[in-house]
């Protein structure tokens, strides 16, 4: 941290928030608000005088509450930048009438209260973020008495009490009666691995932080007891597995089974466990003098925020999901962003540093050639039929169309921001935007090749480009047997196929049409995939009141690793194409036709103009 402090080329703004993130790759606009320390940085030596006469004394959050600090403090030993900081919420000193010891004391005339919050606004190229993770809060938690018994900590605060510069210097002691435990018991998962309550996920660290922490007590208090109670013990980084077989060695005790309950006893202030051991079958109790609960990691609540600025997609867990979990595990979907820590998951400090130094290397990639390349599949407007409605710029994920509806001037598509998702282009109402590589001719002229021959008895796929196509290829190199009569168009995502391909293969007599993509939460384009959701229900509605058997037109979410899948859906496909008799067939060309053919304006008009509400409400709600 002093080495980056220091470093020319690195800026480090603590008390610091971001407000606002505009622009895209290569020309993000940062927007900052940075507090106020009311404590001059760059004259300010961390004496330590201004504290020894502040009056006021506050839980200290480094320390996990068991020890305080003052109004005027620095947060954490070896901090950078090095001066002190003021605590504005608590202190006194910003009516001197009432206090300002510190600013007497103080005789560099460093503490200045006048002192305000700046903004700074910063045009960066690409942005890593590194939002890191929050530790489980137990209190929910009744059965292990947390909030009831002194005695009951964190790992937190564990890690706090054994640590050297912690508010105990290193000794381990009890709460209630200051002397050194002769036990110790540890509870692991907690918070973790639980479907009701706390985190479905294993948060990664605890089992190896609860290792360290046994071997840590053995060293400093080779006779005290140590006891861990768990679901299992995963050791799978390297030389873990080392460490932990110390622990046992060391005579620490390994119960599998986590207690159903704690008591304490009211005099001596032991807690009493309540355990399964699963092991042996057998309702067992231990008395131990401290128990240590292993909490779990989540992410921070403000992740929302970040979420919103940059448009990244969030995991199940609520973590930021990665563009590829092996090809690119550190890249965002919005091109320009990465990842570092704990950010995309739960992982130790190995882990975060070699995830960081990842992060930076494809940030350079990007920055040192002093040029973007951009990909060719990118969206154009068509300023001619634009009528600067707006809806293009609300269904793109990555915030790449700019339009002034109000000065009804056309929209622009930034090309560098562009993913080329084609989302746009299949819910512009006036046919405005063309995807290039996969215009709307080209994708038509497919149509029509494909079912130029029987087309009765095909079956129309468009797959997605990164999930549903490559789940149809793996099928295929798995040696999967499926109707040979499906045929795939591939398309970048599910969210370019247009309402009017679909119309366009019943009017070729085709019996049956699949649209597939990635899984909802899994999509490389954000939330494309939801746009092609409520595209599909307002398919069916239409097809219902024209008429039209809706089951006829499939929607369906399969991945890149489920060929078996792919499979199943086809198999079901055929069995949809072949209860589709030729009368219905031909009856389905001709409606269809007949909508194509309309010649009245007015109700041509009309039609786009529902459409366009339809768009606008869905957007709405």
């Amino acid at each position: 941290m002093s080495d980056a402090g220091r470093h020319p080329n690195i800026t480090l703004l603590t008390l610091s928030e971001i407000k606002e993130i505009t622009g895209h790759v290569g020309n993000f606009h940062v927007r900052i608000l940075k507090r106020a320390r009311y404590v001059k940085e760059d004259q300010c030596t961390a004496c330590g005088d201004c504290t020894a006469v502040c009056p006021v004394v506050i839980p200290d959050e480094f320390n996990m509450g068991l020890s305080s600090r003052r109004a005027i403090y620095s947060p954490f030993p070896q901090a950078v930048p090095s001066a002190y900081v003021v605590d504005i919420e608590h202190c006194l000193g910003h009516n001197p009438v009432i206090c300002g010891k510190c600013i007497e004391k103080c005789e560099k005339r460093c503490i200045d209260f006048e002192m305000s919050d700046t903004e700074l606004e910063f045009e960066v190229g690409t942005i890593i973020v590194a939002t890191g993770m929050e530790t489980y809060d137990p209190t929910v938690l009744d059965e292990y008495g947390y909030t009831r018994y002194e005695n009951v900590l964190t790992s937190m605060e564990f890690e706090r009490l054994i640590n050297a510069g912690g508010p105990t210097q290193g000794e381990v002691i009890r709460l209630t009666d200051r002397k050194h435990p002769k036990s110790v018991a540890f509870i692991q998962c907690v918070g973790s691995r639980s479907q009701k309550r706390g985190q479905p996920y294993c948060s990664n660290i605890c089992c190896m932080n609860t290792i360290k922490s046994t071997i840590m007590l053995k060293e400093h208090y080779p006779d005290i007891e140590v006891k861990v109670f768990y679901i299992d013990i995963r050791t799978s980084g390297k030389g873990f597995e080392d460490l932990f077989r110390r622990s046992k060695g060391m005579g620490v005790r390994f119960i599998r089974g986590l207690p159903g309950s704690i008591k304490e006893d009211s005099k001596k202030h032991d807690l009493i466990l309540t355990v399964e051991n699963t092991a042996t079958n057998a309702l067992e109790i231990h008395r131990t003098e401290m128990v240590v609960l292993a909490v779990g990691v989540q992410p921070p609540e403000d992740m929302f925020q970040i979420q919103e600025m940059l448009a990244l997609q969030k995991t199940s867990d609520g973590f930021y999901l990665e563009a590829h979990p092996k090809l690119q595990p550190v890249d965002s979907a919005t091109r320009g962003i990465f990842f570092a820590g704990c950010a995309e998951g739960p992982k130790d400090i190995k882990e975060s540093v070699t995830q960081a130094s990842a992060a930076a290397a494809r940030a350079l990639r990007i920055l040192n050639p002093g040029r973007l390349k951009v990909e060719a599949v990118t969206a154009e407007v068509n300023p001619d039929k634009c009528t600067s409605c707006g809806i293009c710029a609300k269904v793109c994920p990555f915030n790449a169309i700019s339009v002034e509806t109000r000065a009804k001037k056309p929209a622009q598509v930034t090309t560098a921001a562009c993913a080329g998702c084609g989302t746009c282009a299949a819910e512009c109402p006036f046919e405005a935007i063309e995807m290039h590589h996969f215009t709307d001719a080209q994708i038509e002229a497919q149509i029509d090749a494909l079912l130029e021959e029987e087309p009765d008895q095909r079956i129309l796929v468009f797959a997605c480009n990164w999930c549903s196509y490559a789940g149809a290829d793996f099928a295929g190199v798995s040696r999967l047997q499926y109707p040979s009569n499906a045929r795939l168009i591939r398309t970048m995502c599910s969210g370019r196929v247009h309402e009017k391909f679909v119309w366009r293969a019943f009017r070729r007599g085709v019996p049956a049409v699949l649209v597939s993509g990635c899984h909802i939460g899994d999509c490389h384009y954000i939330d494309a995939n939801h746009w092609t959701e409520r595209r599909i229900k307002r398919m069916w509605k239409k097809m219902e009141k024209l008429g039209v058997r809706p089951e006829r037109l499939q929607l369906e979410w399969i991945s890149a690793a489920e060929g078996s899948r792919f499979q199943e859906v086809m198999e079901r496909m055929e069995r949809i194409r072949q209860s589709v008799t030729p009368q219905e067939i031909a009856e389905t060309s001709r409606i269809f036709e007949k909508q194509r053919s309309k010649k009245d304006p007015e109700e041509s008009l009309c039609e786009l103009g529902d459409t366009y509400e339809k768009n606008a409400s869905a957007m709405t709600s």
